[in-house]
């Protein structure tokens, strides 16, 4: 299906839509990132250390609340949140812009185009703000340690490029990962709204960003768990990206590509579904009450 909704959209409504829906998102499913994380820096390989005394999600958040209390499954929120905002920002707003860049004389998208400004967002937002962001955010739940804490350990043990450790797979994962979440929720948002003709009501936000968050999800694990390992304290052990795939493959099994992805998914489908309902909902509501928005 290709979009034959051709208006043009503001990118400073797309991008402040998008810094309020970021903030909201990141803090409700806080929890769930926190488990997923720690459960993809377990190696199935025994290389040093303790194993986690958990392996899901469930057992996981029951453990972390019973022995250091319900506010630790918020450790390391502190970067990701500040992160969060202008993250979300970045990747609506530059989307807007590179769709807007790719639309036939129509103004029509198809799904490949769809993708590919999902996938130009998603890079960028990973160069900009994801990737010292989420390799202090992984440091410091795997170290036990508060972000300030985290980040002077990391400046002085490794320098200030340590926190753009595993840039490079931030990039694949953040990529493909919009990208398909882009295509995925502009094709259903053309269909439920007969392209534009019927309002896009907070439920169908929230649905749609559901579905997106489950496709991209299942489709891009893989990129997710090398990120956190290329990210994670024993990440030498690895000498690049492709090295890192390729010995979790070979010692661990195709398996392993796909650790935490149930408590991915269920951090990534609520998540998906409130911050493309919230950018939906704020976005309209930006555009009908600010003429600066329109």
């Amino acid at each position: 299906m290709s979009s034959n909704n051709n208006k043009t959209k503001n990118p400073l409504t797309a991008m402040t839509a998008g810094c309020i829906a970021g903030g909201v998102e990141a803090t409700a499913v806080w929890p769930m990132e926190y488990i997923k994380t720690q459960l993809q820096l377990q190696s199935k390989v025994k290389v040093g250390g303790t194993p986690l005394p958990y392996n899901g999600m469930v057992s996981g958040l029951t453990y972390t609340v019973r022995t250091t209390g319900f506010f630790s499954l918020y450790r390391g929120l502190a970067p990701t949140l500040l992160g969060s905002i202008p993250k979300a920002g970045i990747r609506f707003g530059l989307n807007s812009v590179i769709k807007d860049a790719l639309r036939d004389k129509d103004g029509k998208l198809t799904p490949g185009k769809n993708f590919l400004a999902g996938l130009g967002a998603g890079v960028s937002e990973a160069i900009i703000i994801v990737a010292p962001v989420e390799t202090v955010k992984t440091k410091c739940i795997e170290l036990n340690m508060p972000f300030l804490k985290g980040l002077k350990h990391i400046v002085s043990t490794e320098g200030i490029g340590g926190v753009y450790q595993g840039a490079f797979a931030t990039a694949l994962k953040q990529g493909s990962n919009q990208g398909l979440r882009f295509m995925w929720f502009n094709e259903y948002k053309n269909y439920v709204t007969d392209d534009g003709a019927k309002p896009m009501t907070p439920i169908l936000g929230l649905l749609g960003g559901m579905s997106a968050g489950c496709f991209s999800t299942l489709g891009n694990n893989p990129f997710d768990v090398v990120k956190t390992r290329m990210q994670g304290t024993k990440a030498s052990q690895y000498t690049s990206t492709l090295d890192c795939f390729q010995q979790i493959l070979a010692k661990e099994g195709v398996s392993a590509l796909y650790a935490g992805v149930v408590p991915r998914l269920g951090r990534v489908v609520p998540g998906q579904g409130i911050i493309f309902m919230s950018f939906e909902t704020i976005q309209s509501t930006l555009e009908t009450n600010f003429d600066v928005f329109k």
